[in-house]
């Protein structure tokens, strides 16, 4: 079967969660977790988990581990930069099964595109854990945006039918 005609069976309403990592972000300032947010129910999904926490990987885990199996996919936004304090990329590669090698380097190749070479510090980061999609982007706004509008929201629907095989 092509992509196109796997693509027609895309799922559509996925349950999905938003985790911003972030020591310095509120409610009130959380941009990115805001747009990522509108940007899903935007395209139809359900946003049925929302959390801003520090970055700190044992939380991250927790919130990963705990929150996943009650939804279709979990979007963290924040911590996947090469800083002392950044470990949320590893966080996420320590619970996943399998990497999608792509998304990465996809999502890399468009930040290029945008910011130059500064591209090469993203940590983004996307896999599978348990049959469920796990994505960690950077947390800038314009980060989000990227990978949001160019690989996450037109690809969710279809990830998660394969993953429902």
């Amino acid at each position: 079967m092509s992509v196109h005609d796997h693509q027609k069976h895309a799922r559509v309403n996925l349950k999905v969660g938003v985790i911003t990592a972030s020591d310095s972000r509120s409610p009130e300032t959380d941009e990115s977790g805001k747009l990522i947010r509108t940007l899903l129910e935007a395209a139809g999904h359900l946003v049925a988990y929302y959390e801003i926490m520090p970055d700190d990987g044992e939380k991250i885990s927790a919130a990963l581990v705990n929150n996943l199996p009650n939804l279709d996919a979990i979007i963290v936004n924040g911590g996947t930069g090469i800083t002392a304090r950044d470990g949320t990329a590893e966080v996420v590669k320590s619970v996943i099964d399998k990497e999608l090698a792509g998304f990465g380097e996809l999502f890399r190749m468009l930040s290029f595109q945008e910011i130059g070479a500064a591209a090469m510090m993203s940590g983004a980061v996307a896999g599978v854990r348990h049959g469920k999609f796990v994505a960690a982007i950077p947390g800038s706004p314009d980060a989000c945006r990227l990978a949001m509008e160019k690989l996450l929201i037109p690809e969710l629907g279809h990830i998660a039918y394969l993953l429902s095989l």
